[in-house]
Order: C-alpha cells, then sequence, then structure tokens
C-alpha cells in the first residue's frame, strides 16, 4: 500500500522531530519553516523538502493542491494561534485530514505563578508585580511589551534567540543592548537562577511552553528567588483532532493510510 503524503508545521523542535520520527517510519514528508534557523535545523535529514514561505489559508490549500499532501500535521507552536486556525480551514477546504501535535503542558504547582490569557495583560500584571521585568516569551511580542503604558516606568529585560534578524528587531524597539540576552535556550536551574539575580530581575514573565520550553527551570529558578511569574496561558483551541505524544500522531497516520 503506498503511503500518503504528510506536510508537517515543523517551526519548533518537537515538531522537527516529529518530521524525522515520520521519516523514519517510511513516510514521505514536506516540512514547513518560517525562519533560516529553522530550515538550517532540518538539514540534518537527508531528502527532505523544506517549504520556508510563510502560507496563509489560501496559499495553504495551493500548496496542498500543488504537492500532493494528503495529511497536514499542525506541530507549530502551542502559541501560534493564527497558523493552526489556518491550517484548519485550509484542510477543510482541500478535504484532508487535520492532526494537532501539541507538546503536554507541566503541572504548575508554584504558589507565585500569576495566569494571564495574554501578552496586554501580561504587561500590567507584572508592572503590578515589580520595576525589573524579565521576558521570556521570545521576541515575536516583545512591542506589546515595549509600547505598553503600564510598564513606561519598567526596566525591560529581553531574553532572545542570538540572531541577526530577533537583534535587528530589539534595536528597532530601541532595547538597551545591556538589557538583551541572546542565548539559545532551554536552560538550566542553575543558568536561570544566575541570570535572573544577575539581572536583578523582580519578576518573570513566560509561556505554559511546556518542558521542550524550558518552563520547569524557569519555575524552579524563580521559586528558588522567591519571584513572581506571570503566566501567559496557552490560548483556547478546538482542533478537529488533536495528539501529545509521537506515537499517537503515527496512530493517526496509520489508521488514515489504511483507508
Amino acid at each position: 500500500m503506498k503511503k500518503k503524503k504528510i506536510f508537517v508545521l515543523a517551526g519548533t523542535e518537537d515538531g522537527r522531530e516529529l518530521t524525522g520520527f515520520l521519516l523514519k517510519n517510511n513516510f514521505e514528508v514536506i516540512a514547513s519553516v518560517v525562519s533560516d534557523y529553522g530550515q538550517s535545523l532540518l538539514a540534518k535529514y537527508e531528502g527532505l523538502k523544506i517549504n520556508s514561505k510563510k502560507l496563509d489559508a489560501d496559499h495553504l490549500v495551493e500548496f496542498i493542491f500543488e504537492n500532493n499532501i494528503e495529511i497536514l500535521i499542525d506541530a507549530s507552536h502551542p502559541y501560534a494561534v493564527n497558523a493552526s486556525k489556518n491550517a484548519m480551514t485550509a484542510c477543510h477546504t482541500a478535504k484532508i485530514p487535520y492532526l494537532r501535535y501539541e507538546r503536554e503542558t507541566l503541572p504548575l504547582t508554584y504558589e507565585k505563578i500569576y495566569h494571564v490569557d495574554n501578552y496586554e495583560s501580561a504587561a500590567i500584571k507584572a508592572s503590578e508585580l515589580g520595576e525589573n521585568i524579565f521576558l521570556t516569551t521570545g521576541s515575536r511580542n516583545l512591542k506589546i511589551f515595549v509600547e505598553s503604558p503600564a510598564l513606561k516606568n519598567c526596566n525591560l529585560i529581553a531574553r532572545i534567540l542570538p540572531t541577526a534578524e530577533v537583534l535587528a528587531e530589539c534595536e528597532q524597539l530601541k532595547i538597551s543592548p545591556k538589557n538583551i540576552i541572546a542565548m539559545q535556550g532551554p536552560f538550566s536551574v542553575e543558568m536561570n537562577v544566575e541570570t535572573f539575580k544577575h539581572f536583578a530581575a523582580d519578576v518573570i514573565v513566560t509561556k505554559d511552553s511546556g518542558q521542550i520550553g524550558g518552563v520547569d527551570t524557569k519555575l524552579i529558578a524563580a521559586e528558588k528567588l522567591n519571584l513572581p511569574v506571570v503566566m501567559i496561558d496557552r490560548p483556547k483551541i478546538i482542533y478537529d483532532n488533536a495528539v501529545s505524544n509521537f506515537d499517537e500522531a503515527l496512530e493517526f497516520v496509520l489508521k488514515i493510510n489504511s483507508h
């Protein structure tokens, strides 16, 4: 039986690993990333076709038809709401199965976690908890924090990926170089503790990005230093189909493939 061609939205570490897992199981896979860095990380998979163009719902439908895609697996970041919605819309239009792969959340037991629904609310809550705001939320929403009226008298420290594109964005937002930590995570508890201490952080802002996103070590470090944590909760989306591990993803694909 000929195996169906799979398109993976692979803009995360686990998305890339899922791509490799499917290739090892002899499926034909096309992976999609939206950065040169993501593309370079996928280069280790010999013969893998990679799409690096941003695709909205309409262009995604075109791509599906042009490449004879038969299953789409959405392994985009847990906070990439538009990517997931566009993918589901495109699958409905193209009449192919959609599967959401999403890393599991971790039990969050630290008593000084303050839950919020979005970045704007995170900025307001952080301003209530301290002046030195340590941002571990990535670069894509830095503008919200920089331009938030609630944070106009606060000092923002941003931990970001060390790429030219992201550093240029920080420069454009006029974030002082002394407040930029350009490093690739995830980080150990010890590294987080020392970094939080070095920058005299009053409050940590993070997302519920699971163990692979390093949220566990951030929380342990914050607890050691008795620091409050503003946690931006995951967006609430109803997916057509969803799994949280590779074996479940493979089971879904095999079931579709047998039809």
